[in-house]
């Protein structure tokens, strides 16, 4: 199994009603992209996180549906929802987990 690590950072804080809807967006990305095993999302409520805003895990089954799943056609709508919703900055960490 693989574990994926996300946080995203805007360039000014989108208004709520985006920030939900990315989440929903992202969320339901385990409907459409096969090998996801678990995926969360959230808003960041640490004081620690350097501007960081939103928080995203998704595990998968192997690194192959790690691999199918940037280029899949709903994950790239969320990346361009991101763009259009100011996005600065992210910050990607995959890494194996123990078996």
């Amino acid at each position: 199994m693989v574990e994926h690590i996300v946080l995203v950072k805007f360039t000014e804080a989108p208004p709520a009603k985006e920030i939900d809807e990315v989440i929903d967006r992202t969320l339901d990305l385990k409907n459409h992209i096969p090998g996801i095993v678990d995926i969360q999302q959230g808003r960041n409520f640490s004081n620690r996180s350097k501007g960081y805003e939103l928080g995203l895990t998704v595990r998968f089954d192997s690194r192959e549906a790690l691999e199918r799943y940037e280029p899949h056609p709903k994950h790239q709508e969320i990346i361009a929802y991101l763009k259009e919703t100011g996005l600065e900055d992210i910050i990607v960490v995959d890494f194996d987990l123990p078996s």
